[in-house]
């Protein structure tokens, strides 16, 4: 590749694995990009205002940036079982009129929350703060906010909060349509043009082969930006976020991702996206 490349994306497990040997420069052909480390929402923002190259945003980002950034075929988390989950202090709590926690509200999470919603909370839930993923389930279980949208993680590790999941946004969503659940998108500059764009992705899915063929090779770096996460933890978050749609889209990958914005888009939540917005 030519001029060396901007890339952000978060220090959770699943993308620590996945760019590791691009990162470090092993994969054959492709230079190292220059890595920014980065919560969802600041990747998000950082898009919408067009700062780097390469980004992992939320899918429910994604309508905002298609103008100037193409969707990459690969190297996203785009699953089954995986959703994100509201939690709460206590079963079974009425969402009316309650404070909602969310990563941030261009988070897929949050897209999924507000379908979810619309149908299970016909009251409207009360005010929505936004935290970054990790001060989530602390102010729920300090009684900051009554309700918290967790992602990553959290779904293995709510009840050392004594926290209860009210709802699976992933299982609602699949039992809805079917379809495997969006969560985050890998993007790039149009800009760099065609050719560039599938360098990027080939550099991308060597990246995961190399990371599947040799796990113990990326441990390091992923226990290192883990944020004291427990190893164990580490290796479900991604064993669950790192699968074959992360090594190619596919055919179910693109239906899942066309259906979340189409629906999202009939409510009013992101601008609608045109036909052949979703390929560069």
């Amino acid at each position: 590749m030519a001029e060396r490349l901007s890339i952000a994306y978060s220090p959770c497990p699943n993308d620590t694995f996945v760019f590791h040997a691009w990162a470090h420069g092993l994969v054959p052909g492709a230079d190292a990009p220059e890595v920014t480390f980065a919560d969802i929402d600041i990747t998000n923002g950082l898009a919408e205002r067009g700062e780097l190259d390469v980004l992992k945003i939320s899918y429910g980002q994604l309508p905002w940036v298609l103008d100037e950034y193409a969707l990459l075929p690969c190297g996203g988390a785009l699953g089954r079982g995986c959703g994100p989950l509201v939690l709460t202090r206590e079963p079974d709590t009425d969402l009316t009129g309650r404070t909602v926690a969310v990563p941030s509200e261009r988070s897929t999470a949050y897209l999924l929350f507000r379908l979810w919603a619309a149908k299970a909370v016909p009251g409207g839930f009360g005010k929505i703060v936004v935290l970054p993923f990790h001060e989530i389930m602390p102010a729920v279980r300090d009684g900051r906010v009554d309700a918290g949208l967790v992602i990553h993680e959290a779904r293995f590790t709510y009840q050392q909060y004594g926290l209860h999941r009210l709802a699976d946004m992933g299982e609602a969503w699949e039992q809805d349509t079917g379809l495997p659940i969006p969560l985050g998108a890998i993007i790039a500059r149009r800009s760099l043009g065609q050719e560039r764009l599938r360098e990027i992705a080939e550099a991308i899915r060597a990246s995961v082969r190399m990371a599947w063929e040799d796990p113990a090779a990326s441990r390091p770096y992923v226990l290192e930006h883990a944020q004291e996460m427990d190893p164990g933890v580490a290796d479900q978050h991604i064993g669950l976020y790192v699968n074959e749609f992360t090594a190619d889209l596919g055919e179910a990958g693109y239906a899942a991702v066309r259906g979340l914005l189409t629906r999202a888009a009939a409510e009013g939540l992101v601008p609608a996206i045109g036909p052949g917005a979703l390929s560069f």
